[in-house]
């Protein structure tokens, strides 16, 4: 009987199960358990295999560190501070910079870039992404103008973002995504490039002098490129596998508890050792399972291309075009995934009423019923716990 029957649970359950419990030794489930999580981290390497996100700057795994730094940003007013007035989201930090200036009409902040950014070709940046907060004054601003400088200070390009601002509200954070290269720009001089972006200026322009707050979050450039998580599979792995082991030790746990309890409940005479060890056999179908899965995932997966906001959620913005287009892609792939659950569920709980009928020599019908009960039981107190 190799590896003291983990294997022959799956073909031969009732012969395994009788001699498991005339040697019950925890090595059974402690393999098991191994097999559970190399197979999940398998699982991880594929999924990071087929799924590609859109590439940013700054890397939207390190968040919008250009907002985060106040530091980072020049204006016409010593007032820049940095606020917990910010976007809520995952690649959007804590904090925003807030721009502050009394009694004037105008306003402008500015970002230096120590690393030229390629806006031009194929594998340059396409967009910018921005998010504006003001404050005040209530009335909307009579222009507002969008600079990026290349390759000095003197030579830039301008963007009028006045129109877009008619239809955005003061006091809320509204988002701006800007097409890079399009004839909306214009340039200043013949020098300005397009490969070379090296600062960004925002400017807003009001017809009468006031007190202005303007707050900033959320600054990326966007490009059309998509690459793969399986640069950074190892990661996704090592997550996987820790998740693993905590999903099979409490489904392991709580099945055995719950099956101790009811069979005590009905007067058996159970002792917890040998049916914790072979509880922790028939758990075999977690890794049967997710085997499955895996080769259901190789073959029906397709290529997801996730763009920024899905990575990066907010709850403001529930970007449902996006996610209806990968549902729709994933959609057989999760159909399948669904029936093998619940293959596995049946599976699962047959094999907890085989053990109790040979350990607390339950009948048939007992069995499955105290088998069924613990096992739904423990899937409700298991989604609690994780």
């Amino acid at each position: 009987m190799f590896a003291y029957g983990i294997f022959k649970v799956i073909y031969s359950p009732f012969k395994a199960f009788k001699e498991i419990i005339q040697n019950p030794k925890y090595i059974g489930p402690i393999l098991i358990v191994i097999l559970f999580i190399v197979a999940n981290a398998g699982f991880a390497y594929v999924l990071a295999s087929k799924i590609y996100d859109e590439q940013t700057l700054p890397i939207a795994s390190q968040r919008d560190e250009w907002t985060e730094d106040r530091t980072l940003w020049s204006s016409n007013t010593p007032n820049i501070t940095e606020s917990d007035d910010c976007i809520r989201g995952y690649y959007y930090g804590d904090k925003s910079i807030k721009f502050s200036v009394s009694n004037d009409s105008k306003i402008w902040m500015q970002l230096n870039i120590t690393n030229p950014l390629n806006c031009s070709g194929s594998d340059g940046y396409k967009r910018m992404s921005i998010r504006i907060k003001w404050i005040c004054p209530d009335d909307e601003p009579n222009n507002v103008t969008l600079y990026l400088f290349s390759p000095t200070f003197l030579d830039y390009f301008y963007y009028d973002l006045t129109e877009n601002f008619t239809s955005f509200y003061n006091n809320v954070w509204n988002n701006l995504t800007i097409p890079l290269g399009s004839k909306e720009w214009l340039n200043n001089s013949a020098n300005a490039r397009w490969d070379n972006i090296n600062g960004v200026k925002l400017e807003f322009t009001w017809l009468n002098d006031s007190d202005i707050t303007i707050l900033i979050d959320g600054l990326f450039f966007r490009s059309s490129i998509f690459k793969s998580l399986v640069e950074n599979a190892t990661s996704h792995m090592l997550n996987s596998s820790l998740m693993a082991f905590m999903r099979f030790t409490i489904k392991w746990v709580l099945l055995s508890g719950i099956l101790y309890i009811m069979s005590k409940a009905f007067g058996a005479k159970t002792v917890w050792r040998p049916l914790l060890i072979l509880v922790g056999f028939a758990l075999i179908t977690l890794f049967v399972q997710t085997v499955l899965i895996n080769i259901v995932a190789f073959a029906t997966f397709p290529n997801i291309h996730s763009p920024f906001e899905i990575g990066g959620p907010i709850q403001e913005e529930p970007t449902k075009n996006a996610i209806s287009k990968i549902r729709e892609e994933t959609w057989l792939f999760d159909q399948i995934t669904g029936y093998v659950q619940i293959a596995v569920s049946i599976w699962t709980i047959a094999l907890c009423a085989i053990v109790l009928r040979l350990s607390a020599e339950f009948s048939w019908s007992k069995s499955f019923l105290v088998a069924t009960v613990a096992y739904f039981a423990g899937v409700l107190v298991e989604g609690f716990i994780l």
